[in-house]
């Protein structure tokens, strides 16, 4: 197992090599290639280059050893943000992570033989509900232990994508919970009246416009949205109860609360309370070693889309004020926008 300190250390010293190696060759190719026949002045210039070959010939050496010999044998992975599909469209609108980067991420470290346990960092007010669903089951998936560590927040779809992992820790004031389900419309039917407006319906089906900003809710339209945020809510507290071993009368009684992390630890939301130095130590000791080398895992994505990410980051923090606290998992069925919290 390529772990722990005798581990890493035969791994700098393979680096270190290869490093070596690398330079070596290249100063000797360069030298070759411009001193071999120089003038005065070439030889000058010679050297200069011989350097620089020198140092982009490490460079490119220790790229090798890194890819080679990996100096991790924990994959760490941050789930940041709002939890969604994607980055989504048009003007900046979340600051997380497209939720499929986030699962290509845990896959491939799975795929990675270096890789023997994962480190799953929250600092999400949650998201949408399938996408977190999906981060939940990479999580499962993973062939090793996995440990999820709550930073800030891990509320909602974090709490969802913790369920999937063997362990939850956190920080005393972390905000850890909002195991629930909301569903809200905007009721613009008494302002349509004021300015002229009027609904007309053309629709197949009865309940397709259930939720439409411009009509009131009707009882029938009422009970079927209620029926989706219940079901909603069941699946949530099955996730909970299956993925933590919680009682879901325990889960039920939290009423969608978000918790200190102390409070959550007291509850059993939470089990541990410590640093990201604390989650290394419990790691190693799932893993039997004395320490553990973490390498964090980043999706692959072109320049573009990571400049792309990045501003729509900064019109998000800029934008969202204490929204971003309690944003949680959403979807829209006709007007009527679902959030878990």
């Amino acid at each position: 197992m390529a772990s722990g300190r005798s581990a890493d250390s035969g791994g700098r010293g393979q680096r270190l090599a290869i490093v070596l190696v690398g330079t070596v060759l290249t100063v000797a190719v360069a030298w070759w290639l411009f001193l071999s026949f120089p003038t005065s002045l070439v030889e000058l210039l010679g050297v200069l280059l011989v350097l620089l070959a020198g140092v982009m010939g490490a460079r490119f050496a220790a790229r090798v050893a890194t890819q080679r010999f990996p100096s991790y044998d924990v994959a760490e992975v941050a789930v940041e943000g709002p939890i969604r599909r994607d980055a989504g469209g048009g003007l900046p609108s979340a600051s997380g992570t497209p939720a499929d980067d986030i699962v290509e991420q845990i896959d491939r470290a799975n795929d990675d033989d270096n890789a023997k346990g994962l480190l799953l960092r929250l600092n999400t007010p949650g998201g949408e509900v399938v996408p977190s669903e999906d981060i939940r089951l990479a999580a499962e998936r993973f062939d090793g232990p996995t440990v999820a560590y709550a930073t800030d927040v891990c509320a909602s779809g974090g709490y969802w994508i913790a369920s999937g992992c063997d362990e939850l820790f956190a920080r005393d004031a972390s905000l850890v919970g909002s195991i629930g389900v909301i569903g809200s419309r905007v009721n613009a039917a008494e302002l349509a009246d004021r300015v002229g407006l009027s609904y007309e319906r053309l629709a197949a089906g009865k309940y397709k416009d259930a939720g439409v900003p411009l009509k009131e809710l009707d009882g029938d339209e009422r009970d079927y949205l209620q029926g989706i945020i219940d079901g909603m809510y069941d699946d949530f507290v099955e996730r909970v109860t299956a993925g933590r071993d919680l009682d879901p009368e325990t889960v039920r009684e939290t009423e969608a609360r978000v918790y200190l992390g102390d409070e959550a630890h007291r509850l059993g939301l939470v089990d541990e309370l410590g640093t990201h130095e604390d989650v290394e130590a419990r790691l190693a000791e799932r893993l039997g070693v004395p320490e553990v080398s973490v390498g964090e895992f980043e999706p692959n994505q072109p320049l573009r889309q990571r400049l792309n990410l990045g501003a729509r980051g900064i019109a998000y923090s800029f934008g969202a004020g204490i929204a971003s606290v309690v944003g949680d998992e959403k979807g829209d069925v006709d007007g009527f926008e679902f959030r878990a919290r």
